[in-house]
């Protein structure tokens, strides 16, 4: 019997501190000896690395529709040759980054329709929805505080546009909530590992 793969996604507003614990989360699957990856949205694929240049680095200007529809390609690209054919193998597949970053980000801070993003998202993925979705939540002023001196195209957008993205995040967590989970990533880095753990272990039942 084929073994099953998993798709575990990791999600937050810019500097929450995800990639960290999804980074801890692929070194404790490893050491147990469970086949996992890496990978990220946008850039994973050498397609998505220029994208995400475009994405994160473009001095120009950058349209709402354009920066949706360069993120949609980016995930159509991963899903088709790389998260889909690694989960056909049994393979557990840590991505920081998904769908709910489209929603969160481009649906409600950018504030377009949620709904209509939610259809291109399934045309996206061809309908692969993560099996667990973990939502490092943490305030936009801690946020900004961690997300360095150097920001990206994406990081100057203001205060007020990650206060709507992260309200989006928390919305989506209560339409979702057998799938995305809340991490209160102000506690101590330890600590949100351990929760972080858990909710893995409980997923592959280990």
């Amino acid at each position: 019997m084929q073994k099953k793969g998993y798709f575990i996604t990791f999600e937050g507003i810019d500097g929450c501190g995800k990639t960290t614990q999804l980074e801890n989360a692929y070194k404790m699957l490893t050491e147990q000896g469970i086949e996992c990856v890496k990978t990220r949205e946008p850039g994973s694929l050498e397609i998505g690395s220029k994208i995400r240049e475009i994405l994160l680095n473009y001095n120009g200007e950058v349209s709402d529709n354009c920066e949706m529809f360069l993120f949609l390609a980016d995930r159509s690209q991963h899903i088709d040759t790389y998260i889909k054919p690694k989960l056909k193998e049994g393979i557990v597949v840590l991505c920081d980054r998904h769908t709910d970053s489209t929603l969160a980000y481009q649906g409600y801070g950018r504030q377009r329709d949620v709904e209509q993003l939610k259809e291109l998202n399934k045309i996206a993925t061809n309908n692969i929805i993560p099996d667990l979705t973990i939502l490092i939540d943490i305030n936009v002023e801690e946020g900004q505080k961690r997300a360095g001196k150097n920001p990206d195209r994406l990081e100057k957008s203001g205060k007020e546009f990650f206060e709507r993205t992260r309200e989006g995040y928390i919305a989506l967590a209560k339409q979702y909530p057998e799938r995305i989970k809340i991490v209160n990533g102000e506690k101590s880095k330890e600590s949100v590992y351990n929760d972080v753990k858990s909710l893995i272990m409980e997923l592959l039942k280990l």
